[in-house]
């Protein structure tokens, strides 16, 4: 028996067969790019009907891992990198094609944190939170062993934390979190110091403005950019604000950094804590770690697998 888990991003769609001891025993990636709406269902289906019909492979249950908010009510999606997807009807057409093998849909956020609690850094711990920056900035959080959703999946949208007064109009496509810390708002930081300042001549300058990205900003700072240095202090600063509201508010035993700026940014997890240990509850900041993700850009994908094993296990 295996657990069939499908990891869709904003670029790429991974899927995985995983046995029941974790082990993963298949795996292929496909490119969605151009692709939109019907097209990326269509794509899924087609992997799952493939491994479905393997003789290889006899699925028991089905995970699956979205960018976005999984509307478990009326088994819809919302996924905002992914053209037509607004309210797309992706657990009705899995369904479809599945059977009375279970399916269940989860966030990508809360996906990187059961995978890592399953055969990550979270291992064993039923008190856990999932930083993923990347484009965005999300949360997977779990209490007492459990996901939390609120009422609508939404939980986790950390990315509109408030964290600086007053409040911007930039602040409304994004949220102020995200604006100054996420890997785009570190990219955007770092265009808006360079457009202002007419003697810049730094690392930075080697490069289109236009087409600076937070990866090119991280590896300024290595060279001592004093625009890079500066982007980063603040986004150190955030990130540190924000893991200390996390820290207070939901008193979890590790804290994970991942998603593509964590990675390169893995050297500010000491600034980071230093920052949070300055706002948090002292005696929940003490108790807390602060670690990169294990799995990495493999997390969503063992998340996947693990929605999948949950279904057996509650059968």
């Amino acid at each position: 028996m295996s657990l069939l888990a499908i990891d869709l991003g904003g670029t790429k769609l991974a899927v995985g067969v995983f046995d029941k001891t974790a082990n993963l025993i298949y795996s292929k990636e496909d490119s969605i790019a151009g692709k939109k709406g019907k097209e990326v269902g269509t794509l899924i289906a087609e992997n799952i009907i493939s491994i479905l019909n393997s003789n290889d492979t006899q699925v028991e249950a089905i995970g699956i891992s979205v960018p976005g908010i999984s509307n478990i009510k009326n088994g819809t999606v919302w996924a905002p990198n992914i053209p037509g997807w607004d309210n797309y009807p992706l657990i009705n057409e899995i369904r479809h094609i599945t059977g009375e093998i279970p399916v269940s849909v989860e966030s990508d956020r809360s996906c990187y944190i059961l995978g890592e609690m399953w055969q990550g850094n979270a291992k064993g711990t039923g008190n856990a939170i999932f930083l993923a920056v990347g484009t965005g900035i999300g949360a997977g959080i779990v209490v007492d062993g459990n996901i939390l959703h609120g009422t609508n999946d939404i939980v986790g949208a950390i990315g509109w934390m408030a964290l600086q007064q007053p409040f911007k109009e930039e602040y409304v496509q994004c949220g102020c979190f995200e604006y100054n810390a996420s890997g785009i708002g570190i990219a955007k930081m770092a265009r808006q110091l360079i457009d202002s300042d007419n003697k810049y001549f730094g690392v930075l300058k080697n490069k289109a403005v236009a087409e600076i990205t937070s990866h090119d900003v991280l590896d300024a700072y290595n060279a001592h950019d004093a625009i890079a240095v500066k982007v980063m202090e603040n986004a150190v600063q955030f990130w540190g604000m924000a893991i200390a509201n996390l820290i207070s508010i939901f008193n979890p035993e590790k804290i994970l950094l991942g998603g593509g700026v964590f990675g390169p940014a893995i050297k500010f997890i000491p600034a980071i804590r230093h920052e949070a240990l300055k706002w948090a509850q002292p005696i929940s900041a003490q108790q807390v770690t602060i670690e990169p993700s294990l799995l990495g850009s493999a997390a969503g994908m063992y998340g996947a697998g693990y929605l999948a094993l949950q279904l057996i296990q509650k059968k």
